[in-house]
């Protein structure tokens, strides 16, 4: 392989190895335009989104021992990594191809674990983590403020049969 090649490669094993998640998309008939719009919203969701030469990808994600991909890429490819939220980088993808029609999902991997199109577009419906959060910090909540409500409940109505009695006097 040549220099330029191994600088390149050596560039998608850093990603793929910095990334829990990488997603495969087909953005052929895309426009210029809207792929700057498409980064711009991966971005905003800390993901980022990289056209990629396929032999030269396949032989980084085997260097990076996240996948042997041979036979899974043709046609023209890019490819979304991010540190953060896999779910937000699907929902981006999801909302985008809605709009345009593009870019198709192919595959990705999250984890070394593949995903097919549909587990994406599943990942995709998921809630926010920020939401995931707050459910799960209601739910933790939900018995402590009930235990609350349960033991001040007597003291209340104590309360409340005092006041009624001094109100008639």
């Amino acid at each position: 392989m040549r220099a330029e090649k191994q600088n390149i490669s050596a560039e998608y094993i850093a990603r793929l190895n910095a990334s829990p998640f990488f997603i495969v998309v087909d953005y052929q008939g895309l426009k210029v335009g809207p792929i700057t719009e498409l980064r711009k919203r991966l971005f905003k969701v800390g993901a980022e989104m990289h056209v990629v030469k396929n032999s030269i990808f396949r032989i980084a994600a085997k260097e990076a021992g996240v996948a042997d991909l041979t036979g899974t890429l043709a046609g023209q490819l890019a490819v979304v990594t991010g540190r953060q939220d896999v779910s937000a980088a699907a929902k981006v993808l999801k909302t985008f191809s809605s709009e345009f029609e593009k870019p198709k999902l192919k595959f990705g991997y999250l984890n070394s674990q593949r995903m097919e199109s549909q587990d994406i577009i599943t990942l995709a419906d998921l809630p926010s983590i920020e939401v995931l959060r707050a459910k799960l910090l209601g739910l933790i909540n939900t018995p402590a403020t009930t235990l609350a409500r349960i033991i001040n409940t007597p003291a209340t109505q104590l309360a409340q049969v005092i006041k009624a009695k001094s109100e008639k006097a």
